[in-house]
């Protein structure tokens, strides 16, 4: 299907887009249900960084090349499968050659060594499946226009391969043959070890973002990142759809808290003691509760992807009745938009805490999406969404450079006509 016309509005390149990603979906129907999760996030991180038609005369994105990280297996930071991590790095210029934004990049976890084996096969486990180059689009572009206050940075992409948010450090396991390397840990010290000899170390500024299973990193490593810089240096974070919260599902069940349980990483949180199961630790309302450095928290209230993992999951509604929500969230019933508002309130009361920090900033739109600062047309267009007149690359530019105080917090839906709100054409069947 060819890319509708730049005169069509930018509702309407969503939707055919998701038709497009839909009909991909279809294909793997035979995944486990974890995998598919990881492919549904996989898609919403994909969205992120879609490139819509662009004005007459306007040049397309950067395309950046990928860097292996060098003597990987020496280091012991590897993918899942094995290989090399990976980094896409853009030389900054000009008042931005001694600044520097590291985006990590998103798309789910794997719970279980099934999951896991399937992601050694694709580009979010190993470093053989991923693309030579990359545009850089969003918070990431070059372009002035679309990308203000960052875009004559240095600007670096950080590959996703180790299925744990860059959090893993444990011994190889071998299982019917295959083994599996889980060092997210050592993925994140060594392409930050590169980045240092490579002009990090001397950073005048510098920003850690990431978006999805990369935005619960950014909690994750903020205060780490902020340890390798000079101490006169302006350092903070932005979590971009990152907010996993822990909810009853529909049917009355945790499904995120099994989830986050599944994966197992409680010898990596210090605040996570005896008191406190593995699941319960991977959370950001946890996990925010003991960071120090300054976090911008990028979410949209009604969260895609969240909506239907984490709410709604198809386990959870086996007579089919939120297919349609789940779907297109203005085909919601009056009772589903109830359940839904309920799911805002919970996303409120849980950055509560986060809310009395010091230097922090917040952005709660109440859009239907999941990731937005990789998007151009939701970082920073004529059409972008707005909150109190205020795209999210403006609020971000304010709150980064103490231009103002950043807490803005939408009104619940549909009361924001700016959404970009996501329409599926079907659900991504088990």
């Amino acid at each position: 299907m060819p890319p509708p016309p730049p005169s069509a509005p930018a509702s309407h390149h969503l939707r055919l887009w998701w038709r497009r990603r839909g009909r991909a979906g279809a294909v793997g129907a035979t995944f486990a249900v974890a995998l598919l999760a990881t492919a549904l996030l996989l898609a919403l991180s994909s969205y992120a960084s879609i490139v819509f038609p662009a004005s007459s005369g306007r040049r397309g994105p950067a395309l950046v090349g990928l860097t292996l990280v060098r003597r990987a297996s020496e280091k012991g930071a590897l993918c899942l499968d094995g290989s090399a991590p990976g980094y896409h790095l853009q030389g900054g210029s000009g008042s931005g050659s001694r600044s520097w934004l590291i985006h990590l990049e998103g798309g789910g976890w794997c719970r279980n060594l099934k999951s896991c084996a399937s992601r050694q096969r694709s580009m979010l486990g190993s470093s053989r499946y991923m693309e030579g180059q990359v545009e850089f689009t969003g918070i990431l572009s070059d372009d002035k226009s679309q990308n203000p206050d960052f875009y004559n940075w240095n600007k670096v992409k950080i590959r996703y391969c180790d299925g744990a948010s860059f959090s893993g450090d444990v011994k190889d396991e071998l299982q019917n043959g295959t083994r599996f390397f889980f060092r997210g840990q050592r993925i994140w010290e060594a392409v930050m070890n590169e980045l240092v000899v490579k002009g990090l170390r001397n950073a005048k500024q510098a920003f850690l973002t990431g978006c999805s299973a990369g935005g619960l990193a950014t909690y994750i490593h903020c205060d780490s990142f902020r340890a390798l810089l000079p101490k006169d240096s302006r350092v903070k974070c932005l979590a971009d759809g990152g907010f996993f919260l822990d909810v009853e599902d529909i049917s009355g069940r945790r499904t995120m808290h099994s989830f986050y349980s599944d994966i197992g990483l409680r010898e990596r949180f210090s605040h996570c003691n005896s008191n406190m199961d593995a699941g319960q630790c991977f959370f950001p309302r946890e996990v925010v509760k003991h960071i120090v450095n300054p976090v911008f928290v990028l979410n949209p209230a009604y969260d895609a992807w969240q909506v239907q993992h984490a709410l709604a999951p198809e386990a959870s509604d086996p007579q089919h009745s939120w297919l349609d929500c789940r779907l297109d969230i203005s085909k919601c019933s009056p009772k589903q938009l109830g359940i839904l508002q309920g799911f805002r309130k919970e996303l409120h009361d849980a950055i509560s805490e986060a809310k009395q920090k010091r230097g922090w900033g917040f952005y709660i739109n109440s859009c239907f999406v999941h990731c937005q600062s990789l998007n151009s047309l939701t970082w920073h267009s004529p059409t972008s969404p707005r909150v109190n007149n205020k795209s999210i690359a403006e609020a971000v530019g304010d709150w980064f450079f103490d231009r103002r105080e950043v807490k803005e917090i939408d009104c619940e839906y549909p009361c924001n006509p700016t959404c970009h709100n996501l329409v599926f054409a079907r659900p991504f069947k088990i």
